[in-house]
């Protein structure tokens, strides 16, 4: 069983070692050549898809992507403001001339910063100015330092009933984060894009906790910053990692307990665990864009094979609704009775819909079912 270790020497950046940290590069190399591999596939996927189902990609990533970050930090946004500010933002819909500015816009304006102008030198001012984004619409009545350093006083990240807590985590003190910070930024602008690069940024961002709150969101943003940098693209945001660390918060916590101090290690500088459970989880965001993208490319290539169809709008709606959820997560297949609800129709419309899509071979029967139980598949 793991044990505590004592007060005095219980932080990560307490060690001498720090922030020197170490890894076995040996046994993290096969999970980076997966994601370099997966980054790989994506890239050929982009080859396929014309701008605007890239855009329409990039618009549901960004939204999970801001949604999942807050939702980490318990903060519930309106999805529908974000996919809204998004959409203006990515040339989707026209500005709304006079609207008022809400927080959901200034999240939107810090992550699509981080992966745009990925190639910038990092700052401590570019940080305050996406800390004051943050925090400039917040309706919170706890006070904080904004754009600045937190304040005076232990930063600790404390659980349980009163008298009973437990501290998982205690960050650096105030006094050292000015050295803290300087020593982080000169790293990361002197050192090349890699996956071990966000996987430590990442990490030593959050070790810092230089702000009053936002923290983890911030070191999400600069770690986006980096991985836009691998890719020289926005390549990024056609996946979402926050999305797959809120699926699994669980894991994103014990990864930081067993790195930071919480959990005694025989080496207290290794990240090793921290950026296995880093790769794994950026390897799931990989997988889960390429299932959304297979799903596109397999729409635009049925609709190119059936663009003399001439299909009415009740088919072309049951035809889009399979499409979108990809034919095998279509549970059971299309019956008459789910086309019937899908396109608000009647029994025998459904009937004569269903057979010309039978005859123009946009779909075809399963085989094996007969009668009521007949069932329809997509011809893909």
């Amino acid at each position: 069983m793991k044990e505590k270790m004592t007060l005095q020497t219980q932080w990560i950046w307490q060690d001498s070692a720090y922030p020197y940290f170490t890894y076995d590069k040996d046994a993290l190399e096969p999970l980076m050549q997966k994601i370099t591999l997966e980054q790989g596939k994506l890239i050929g996927y982009l080859s396929v898809m014309d701008e605007h189902n890239i855009k329409q990609t990039q618009l549901n990533a960004l939204e999970d992507e801001i949604m999942a970050s807050c939702a980490i930090e318990g903060e519930m946004l309106n999805r529908e403001s974000v996919r809204s500010s998004i959409q203006e933002k990515l040339g989707l819909k026209k500005d709304t001339h006079y609207r008022q500015k809400l927080k959901e816009d200034n999240y939107v304006d810090i992550l699509i910063d981080a992966n745009t102008n990925y190639d910038e030198p990092l700052s401590l001012y570019k940080i305050f100015a996406w800390h004051h984004t943050m925090f400039e619409k917040s309706n919170s009545l706890q006070k904080i330092n904004i754009a600045s350093f937190r304040g005076e006083g232990l930063m600790q990240i404390v659980s349980g009933a009163i008298g009973r807590e437990k501290v998982y985590y205690e960050a650096p003190p105030r006094e050292k984060l000015e050295t803290e910070m300087n020593a982080f930024i000169t790293w990361y602008n002197n050192t090349p894009a890699s996956l071990m690069k966000a996987a430590i940024t990442h990490l030593w961002f959050v070790i810092i906790h230089p702000l009053d709150d936002g923290n983890g969101r911030i070191g999400r943003a600069i770690t986006d910053m980096v991985l836009s940098q691998i890719e020289s693209s926005q390549l990024s945001k056609l996946y979402t990692m926050s999305k797959s660390i809120n699926n699994n918060r669980k894991a994103y916590y014990r990864a930081l307990e067993q790195t930071t101090g919480y959990i005694r290690q025989k080496n207290p500088i290794d990240i090793t665990l921290w950026c296995k459970w880093f790769f794994e989880t950026l390897h799931v965001a990989l997988m889960d864009a390429q299932k959304s993208l297979t799903y596109i490319i397999d729409k635009t290539k049925f609709w190119d094979r059936h663009k003399e169809s001439q299909l009415n709008a009740r088919q072309t709606k049951v035809l889009n609704k399979i499409l979108d959820m990809g034919s095998g997560n279509f549970l059971g297949g299309l019956s008459k009775k789910k086309y019937t609800i899908i396109a608000d129709t009647s029994t025998a419309t459904a009937s004569r819909d269903i057979a010309e899509l039978l005859k123009k071979a946009c779909i075809r029967q399963v085989e094996g079912t007969t009668g009521k139980n007949t069932r329809y598949e997509i011809v893909s």
